[in-house]
């Protein structure tokens, strides 16, 4: 089993907090998503899949897994299995949350969650499968059941929040939750995670890159993509927007414009003005240059 109790809390701390952010900024895309009808919901939705598929899961999964240094191994990391991992990720999350958003069903719903969660545990085991060390890596039964079980809850929790809660009070409260259910299956995986030590003694690290050389690339990814969320959020053209043309169901029928009576003191800018009465008239021979008698 995994020796967690010596590891400091600064890793789980940041992968926590990435988590959470990825989770606003995907509830964020996705309440934009259901507001919209053109092209611009594809936008929205590609944006969510990467918040939360790409920042709040696998994010958090690596940054978790750079805390996991068990006493007198030496971990590498697969890239291709790594970004593999990422990419599973992000297009799963992108199908669950097409289903669920365009079709809003109970049925579609759990669809969508199974869906996901599918893919969540796909993407955890691929970036397990990722690492390399001296020796063979053994997973327990029991706590990879339990954390398929959280990953599928999590995943339809998650598919919820986006498909039904509205307003940003609301997604500032759900996405801690959503951060504590996904960080809370990677480290029950990892509880049941076991290195058994090589026969021979090997010298020197595994094959693969250090958690060293694939950090500098992964902050300046989540920095580059939480400035561009940051444009898309304040730039973003917002289809709900109140109609100020839209007539009251209530109101009465608008007259057609040539019975509509004319307004007291109306002068349109262009056009014809409303009639008014004309001024009293002198009688003809009653002017000022005129000589009376």
């Amino acid at each position: 089993m995994a020796d967690f109790p010596t590891q400091d809390w600064l890793t789980p701390t940041i992968a926590f907090t990435v988590s959470t952010i990825g989770s606003l900024l995907g509830l964020a895309f996705a309440a934009r998503a259901r507001r919209s009808t053109t092209f611009t919901r594809w936008q929205w939705l590609a944006l969510a899949s990467l918040s939360l598929g790409g920042m709040a899961l696998w994010s958090m999964h690596f940054i978790a897994m750079m805390g996991f240094s068990p006493v007198g191994t030496s971990i590498r990391y697969d890239a291709v299995l790594t970004g593999v991992s990422g990419v599973t990720a992000v297009v799963v999350m992108g199908a669950a949350l097409t289903i669920t958003i365009v079709r809003q069903r109970t049925s579609t719903l759990l669809l969508g969650g199974l869906i996901a969660g599918t893919g969540i545990i796909a993407m955890h085991y691929t970036g397990m499968a990722s690492m390399n060390v001296h020796g063979e890596m053994h997973h327990e039964p029991g706590y990879v059941a339990l954390a398929c079980g959280i990953a599928l809850v999590a995943a339809t929790c998650a598919l919820w929040c986006a498909s039904r809660l509205r307003g940003f009070t609301a997604l500032l409260l759900a996405s801690p939750v959503m951060g504590v259910a996904v960080t809370s299956m990677h480290y029950t995986g990892m509880l049941g995670v076991h290195i058994e030590p090589p026969r021979l003694n090997r010298y020197g690290p595994p094959p693969g890159a250090s958690a060293t050389d694939l950090l500098l690339p992964l902050i300046v990814g989540l920095f580059v993509f939480l400035l561009v969320c940051s444009l898309f959020l304040l730039l973003g053209v917002d289809e709900e927007r109140p109609e100020y043309t839209r007539r009251p169901v209530h109101a009465a029928p608008a007259p057609p414009d040539g019975e509509r009576p004319p307004e007291a003191g109306y002068r349109p800018r262009h056009g014809v003005a409303a009639s008014r009465p004309a001024p009293p008239t002198r009688p003809p021979g009653d002017d000022v240059w005129t000589r009376r008698r």
